[in-house]
């Protein structure tokens, strides 16, 4: 086991790094942060703030000598870096299991190769692909296979001309193109794995998303109990598999009511917010537990939660960039019984960028859905979930 006052180290300084920072300061660690934005949210709480690219080596051998062990935020840090690093201190996830997540290529070569239900699926590495594509494929989405994100690098593509078109748009980057499915419905399971191999679950969420970011997570998710078993079995399976050390998150699509799965996260997720607020011990909880080699802690929920993502369009006028920037008013959200808020500190709002989230709890479901969208409306998000 790594003890407090031991020095964590974190690969990346966005919300997901800060909610790390402040989990492991709570359990009396202290955390050097590298990453090179100098406004960085996580850095704003860490012991100290390595400001230097991820392949920086010279930065690289400081966090070695200074952490007993290093995690990572995002799953876009290079795999190298974390060869680099677990030459002299332990890190988790290794390379291995965060190479397969970064890259939508490797990830459903994965699921293929372990059997796992996952939509039909064809790798693009240049048009000549696309043109063989089987026809069951359309209408598709197109996503290329590196940094796509909350909606970017990805494309609807009704038939093959659109597909090309959009290939092309994308410069020829790697993709993979994935059949279009009717979804009943979206959930995700949050877990954690320690390196004895114990797995502890989180409640499944169900999602909703609009212009392809997370808009609200609903917990726990309106399934058939069959469904959430389903579900935190086959993350469970995908933790094994990858042997993974740290918290994951597992996206799923409901398709005529079986599981598909969407993508895996190697690292705490947007909709495992509301474990800050609503579970016995929270996602970054875990994800501090595993990386040092303690008992993982209790997952339960012990309060129905609903959590609303809160993106940068609400700092302007109308949602429209360019417009009138003015900090929104959260007095309603102060206001509201059973609402937690939680803003990231980022230096500069942006249309689409995430800002915070709130979440609601309540003793049902339904409750805290209610509430949750009422509190939504009245900080000036007026579009249907």
């Amino acid at each position: 086991m790594i003890l407090p006052p031991a020095t964590l180290g974190m690969l990346g300084g966005g919300q997901l790094g800060r909610f790390f920072v402040a989990a492991a300061h709570e359990m009396g660690y202290r955390v050097w942060v590298l990453d090179p934005d100098p406004h960085s949210p996580a850095a704003l709480l860490a012991d100290r703030h390595l400001r230097a690219a991820y392949d920086d080596h010279a930065a690289l051998d400081q966090l070695a000598q200074a952490c007993a062990a290093i995690s990572t935020e995002f799953e876009n840090v290079p795999a190298g870096t974390l060869d680099y690093l677990a030459k002299f201190v332990v890190v988790h996830p290794s390379a291995a299991a965060v190479s397969v997540c970064q890259n939508r290529i490797a990830e459903k070569d994965f699921l293929r190769d372990n059997r796992l239900p996952h939509a039909r699926c064809a790798t693009v590495l240049d048009e000549q692909q696309l043109r063989q594509a089987s026809d069951e494929l359309f209408p598709g989405i197109l996503k290329v296979a590196r940094f796509g994100y909350d909606g970017k690098g990805q494309a609807v593509v009704a038939d093959r001309p659109q597909a090309i078109a959009a290939f092309q748009h994308f410069k020829g980057e790697s993709c993979v193109l994935e059949q279009q499915l009717r979804l009943d419905s979206e959930v995700s399971v949050v877990l954690a794995r320690d390196q004895a191999g114990a797995v502890r679950c989180f409640p499944v969420a169900e999602n909703s998303h609009r212009r392809g970011i997370l808009d609200v997570s609903l917990v726990p998710a309106r399934t058939t109990a069959a469904l959430h078993a389903r579900a935190a079995g086959l993350a469970t399976t995908i933790a094994e598999r990858l042997a993974y050390i740290g918290t994951l998150a597992v996206e799923f699509f409901v398709v005529d009511g079986e599981l598909l799965i969407n993508e895996m996260a190697p690292r705490p997720h947007n909709s495992g917010h509301y474990t800050l607020d609503a579970c016995i011990t929270s996602q970054f909880e875990q994800q501090v537990r595993a990386l040092c080699g303690l008992p993982l802690g209790d997952p339960r929920a012990h309060s129905a939660a609903a959590m609303v993502n809160l993106l940068g369009d609400l700092w302007y006028a109308n949602g429209v960039a360019g417009q009138h920037y003015r900090e929104p008013d959260w007095s309603s959200l102060y206001a509201c019984p059973g609402l937690k808020l939680h803003l990231y500190g980022k230096h500069h709002a942006r249309p689409g960028r995430k800002m915070g989230h709130f979440t609601v709890l309540a003793g049902d479901l339904e409750s805290a859905r209610d509430i949750a969208l009422a509190a939504r409306a009245a900080i000036g998000i007026s579009d249907a979930p």
